[in-house]
């Protein structure tokens, strides 16, 4: 058994919730019940689902991860906390207007949010600004400026067992004499309206997806929410009742015993110098045992390798910010390097590169470099990509402690990802195999018995049809586009950004567009092509990615020669919502980022569990994806992470492979000759550009591959009975991929917890 009693604080930037009307009635198992009295009351459930607004509290995968990990740390019975920020506004809601995407404010909290309890009694102060005084009575941070953090939560049901967890949001409050103490005569108005500047710190999340902003109000939100947290951890762990029991601690030695902390990413990096701040400045104990607590209560789960993600803070923007937390991070460091400079004498460029201080014309806090050197575990989201930082990125840091690198291969939680937003299917697997499988994902391998099974075959494409069909009258009457439900949907889904490359998707279509222009009475496999998700507002690259595949759908659609063998349509405004629409009704999922750029993907999970077989590059988890329903079963393509190191050594000349492939020297010189933008011809030169000269994701290096991979597609896809076998063998492969099984290992090798998916008695409940 592990340690008892621990509590888990899962500390996030991100929750990317979704909808919660739908997942508490498959928790609580009160769907029918729900359906069966709104019908009587003459409403429709969907109709009154459709009224709840996204919590999109998120950019994407490291946000959704935060909320299927509360939900598999609830099913699973621990005692767990997320803890994050309630964003005013969260991650815009896109429109797309005349072929580009406009952002619009999402007003989540417009008419109120009923899931939430704010909880005034717990309100906790956070400190700003202000100096350090060093006296004979210890260190003191003096002249501050308040923020208060008001608490809300909202509840976290596990699945079916009677358990249920918390999120605790924590929004942003002006205290009362909040710039009042001085104001000048006649300032009164002005003063009352600068509280807005305490309270813009919860206001909005940074719609940035793997990317850097180095504003101070970000680093705020950082700290924010790191400095009102540890004030509960401590709160809690000083005086915790067990029952009639109640404990009182005033010794904080035994924390790591009793607490562990996991920072989603460096957002919340900050945990480590703050409990430093408290241990030794309000708990006056040594270095040495702070130190200690600290490295043994926390732990970093990193989430990119891609070098303009990583967090790094200028040193002046912390001195005036949060002077006693810097000077905190300077001591880590110092104690750091000494020990690096014992272990490696006179090698000065290992104590560069390792340095939580980065120099340069402006020094910088390095925060994965903190988090490593602060926590007792650094685990990466998928094999492969754990390696990587091991090989590469922490290779200095692996090299002096290995114990402390693991990997933690992300998982999606089953209740969400296919009970909910894929009945049909779940029902057709529970009639072969039980219902067990919802909380113990490992059980879908029994589908191999049934992989030749008729009978299965045939109610596994029957669900899609009806998922694909539902689909078609969903876009039919958004997107005005006749949709042929036969097609293959072709579906990439993520956030818009060059290594997920969603360039190298627009040269198959145009590559298929151009095909069937010149062969208009073959046999083409028809496919309905979709491609969804937000570009970060600043990125003008991303944005003219999506600019570019609206175009391309406006020439494709309208074209009566291809017909209905080929449609494209961007889907606007992708979100959890949409997600639990299009995921159910895909047959092709398309993941085919540069190989060792995507750390993990979840989506990719998403879409195996629901029956649509992935094409892709062997990146992140699809690695293991292939291993577990086998490679065959995959269309897998592409450079290796070795071939594009290679490459990369070599040197990538986009030029030789434009000169050498026909069919990409067509389809590159339509874009930039206006075929797909006849009122602009010279719309797309930076995207055509950046293709031919600077291309650090090296799209044309996997084209060739990647067509004929595609040609591998279509062509099975006329096999109907060979295709819904190929499915069969991948949901029987999804069981690696449930978040139950990252947490129970999160759990064990980390956090020093043992799972129970043991149902906690109710005192009313009649199946007792």
């Amino acid at each position: 058994m592990g340690r008892p009693q621990v509590r888990v604080y899962y500390l996030s930037l991100e929750f990317y919730m979704g909808r919660t009307l739908q997942n508490t009635m498959v928790n609580l198992a009160l769907e029918n019940a729900c359906d069966e009295a709104t019908y009587q009351l003459g409403l429709d459930m969907e109709e009154l689902q459709d009224v709840e607004e996204d919590a999109g509290l998120g950019n994407g995968g490291l946000g959704r991860l935060a909320a299927c990990f509360l939900d598999s740390m609830a099913s699973l019975g621990l005692a767990a906390y997320g803890y994050g920020i309630r964003y005013e506004f969260g991650i815009f809601n896109q429109k797309i207007v005349n072929g580009w995407q406009v952002e619009e404010a999402d007003d989540w909290l417009r008419y109120g949010n009923p899931w939430e309890k704010a909880r005034p009694e717990y309100m906790r102060p956070v400190h700003f600004y202000g100096r350090v005084e060093h006296t004979p009575e210890g260190v003191k941070w003096v002249d501050t400026q308040v923020v208060l953090a008001l608490p809300y939560d909202t509840p976290v049901p596990g699945y079916r067992n009677n358990v249920v967890n918390t999120m605790r949001l924590w929004s942003a409050k002006a205290p009362c004499d909040f710039n009042l103490k001085d104001f000048n005569v006649g300032g009164y108005i002005q003063a009352v309206l600068d509280r807005n500047l305490a309270e813009n710190i919860s206001r909005v999340l940074y719609p940035n997806d793997n990317f850097f902003e180095g504003k101070e109000l970000r680093l705020k939100q950082e700290y924010f929410v790191v400095a009102a947290t540890l004030q509960d951890i401590v709160r809690r762990f000083k005086s915790s009742k067990f029952g009639s029991t109640e404990v009182v601690r005033v010794d904080l030695s035994t924390l790591p015993d009793k607490v562990a902390i996991q920072l989603n990413d460096t957002h919340p990096a900050m945990a480590i110098p703050e409990l430093m701040r408290i241990l030794l400045d309000t708990e006056h104990q040594t270095w040495e045992k702070a130190w200690d607590i600290v490295t043994r209560t926390c732990a970093y789960t990193n989430h990119t390798v891609l070098p303009e993600a990583l967090e790094r803070w200028p040193i002046d923007l912390f001195q005036n910010l949060l002077p006693r937390h810097l000077e905190i991070i300077f001591e880590i460091n110092r104690r750091h390097l000494e020990r690096i400079a014992k272990l490696y004498p006179g090698d000065h460029d290992r104590l560069r590169r390792m340095s939580l201080v980065e120099e340069g014309d402006q020094k910088k806090i390095n925060m994965a470099h903190l988090c490593i050197v602060g926590s007792h575990a650094v685990n990466g989201v998928a094999r492969i990509h754990s390696d990587i930082i091991k090989a590469t990125l922490f290779k200095d840091f692996y090299e002096v402690d290995p114990h402390k690198f693991q990997n933690k291969t992300n998982g999606i939680t089953p209740r969400r990802w296919l009970v909910m937003c894929n009945p049909g299917l779940a029902e057709v697997i529970a009639e072969r195999i039980g219902e067990d499988y919802i909380r113990d994902l490992d059980q879908l391998k029994n589908l191999l018995e049934f992989v030749d099974d008729d009978s299965l075959i045939r109610d596994i494409a029957k669900v899609k049809q009806e998922n694909k069909l539902k689909f078609s009258a969903y876009l039919e009457e958004h997107y005005k586009v006749k949709i042929n439900p036969n097609s293959m949907f072709d579906v990439q889904v993520k956030r818009i950004h060059e290594y997920k490359r969603q360039l190298l998707n627009c040269l198959h279509i145009i590559t298929l567009y151009n095909r069937i222009k010149k062969e208009p009475n073959k046999n083409w496999t028809p496919r309905t092509i979709m491609i969804g998700g937000k570009a970060a507002p600043g990125y003008i690259t991303a944005k003219l990615i999506i600019r570019l595949i609206t175009a391309i759908g406006d020439i494709v659609n309208h074209d009566e020669v291809v017909g209905d063998r080929l449609k494209v349509i961007f889907l606007e405004n992708y979100k959890v919502t949409l997600a639990e629409k299009i995921i159910p009704a895909s047959d092709l999922s398309e993941q085919i980022s540069t190989a060792g750029t995507e750390a993990s993907g979840t989506g990719n999970m998403k879409f195996m569990l629901n029956g649509a077989l992935t094409i892709g590059t062997m990146d992140g988890a699809n690695v293991e994806m292939a291993e577990e329903a086998g490679e065959e079963n995959l269309f897998i393509f592409g450079m290796r992470v070795d071939d594009v190191d290679a490459m990369d050594k070599s040197g990538y000349d986009a030029m030789e492979y434009y000169n050498r492939i026909p069919e990409l020297k067509q389809a590159m010189d339509q874009i930039a000759g206006g075929y797909f933008s006849p009122d602009q011809h010279d719309l797309f030169k930076d995207i055509v550009n950046m293709l031919l000269h600077h291309d650090r994701f090296k799209v044309f290096a996997d084209y060739e591959a990647y067509i004929k991979c595609q040609d591998k597609v279509s062509a099975l896809y006329k096999n109907p009975k060979e295709w819904t076998k190929m499915v069969i063998h991948n949901i029987a492969g999804c069981g690696k991929f449930s978040s139950d099984r990252t947490i129970s290992q999160y759990a064990r090798e980390i956090w020093g917890m043992e799972p129970s998916l043991e149902r906690i008695p109710a005192p009313d409940d009649p199946r007792q």
